[in-house]
C-alpha cells in the first residue's frame, strides 16, 4: 500500500503541476488583476476628447442666369481695347507697397461714382456686386496697370466696370515721409449698389 500511496501523491503532483502550467498559459494573470481593479461604472475625464465644433457653413451666392433678350446682327468687327496695355514699360519692383509709403494715393470718390457705369446685366438682374483692384500708381499720380484681385460674383461686369473707370486715372500720388512722391501699389475696393 505505501507504493500505491506514493505512486496517487506523484500523480496528483504532476496533475498540480500541468494544471498550473496551462492556467499560466492560458491566463494571463495581471491581466485579470488590473481588469478587476478598475471601477467599470466611473468614467474619467481624461477618456473623453473633445473636438472643436464644426464651422458654420458658409452661405451660398445664387446664381442668376441672363439670357440676352435682343440680339443684334452687324457686319462690323468690334473694336477691341486691351486694358493695362501701352507702350510704357515698368518695373512692378519699383511700385511700393502701400505700406511702405507715408500718404497712399488720393481719387476723388465723387467724381469715380459719377463716372463708373453699373454693368447693365446685373442691374437688370437686380445683382450687387464688390470688386477689389490693385493700382499701380506711377509718380505723378497716373494709373499705370490694373489687376482685378477679388470680383464678387464673378462674370456679371463688375470688374471691367471697375477697370475701365480707372485706366488712364489721374489722381494725387502717394508720398513718402519726406514729402517725394512715388510710385506705389495700391488696393481699392469699389462697391456696386442699386440705388
Amino acid at each position: 500500500m505505501n507504493e500505491k500511496f506514493v505512486r496517487l501523491i506523484i500523480i496528483i503532483i504532476t496533475a498540480g503541476i500541468h494544471l498550473a502550467v496551462i492556467f499560466f498559459l492560458v491566463f494571463d494573470t495581471e491581466k485579470i488583476y488590473y481588469e478587476t481593479s478598475e471601477d467599470a461604472k466611473v468614467m474619467r475625464l481624461l477618456d473623453l476628447e473633445e473636438h472643436p465644433p464644426p464651422p458654420p457653413p458658409e452661405p451660398e451666392i445664387p446664381v442668376v442666369e441672363e439670357i440676352a433678350e435682343i440680339i443684334i446682327e452687324t457686319d462690323t468687327e468690334p473694336v477691341q481695347t486691351v486694358v493695362g496695355a501701352g507702350t510704357l514699360t515698368f518695373n512692378i519692383d519699383d511700385f511700393l507697397p502701400a505700406h511702405r509709403v507715408a500718404t497712399t494715393p488720393v481719387f476723388d470718390d465723387d467724381i469715380i461714382a459719377s463716372e463708373i457705369i453699373y454693368p447693365p446685366i446685373a442691374l437688370r438682374s437686380g445683382i450687387e456686386g464688390r470688386v477689389i483692384l490693385d493700382l499701380f500708381v506711377d509718380r505723378s499720380g497716373t494709373v499705370q496697370r490694373i489687376t482685378i484681385l477679388r470680383e464678387e460674383p464673378e462674370g456679371r461686369g463688375f470688374g471691367e466696370a471697375a477697370i475701365r473707370v480707372f485706366t488712364g486715372r489721374k489722381g494725387k500720388p502717394a508720398v513718402t515721409a519726406a514729402g517725394e512722391p512715388v510710385s506705389c501699389r495700391y488696393r481699392y475696393p469699389v462697391t456696386f449698389r442699386i440705388k
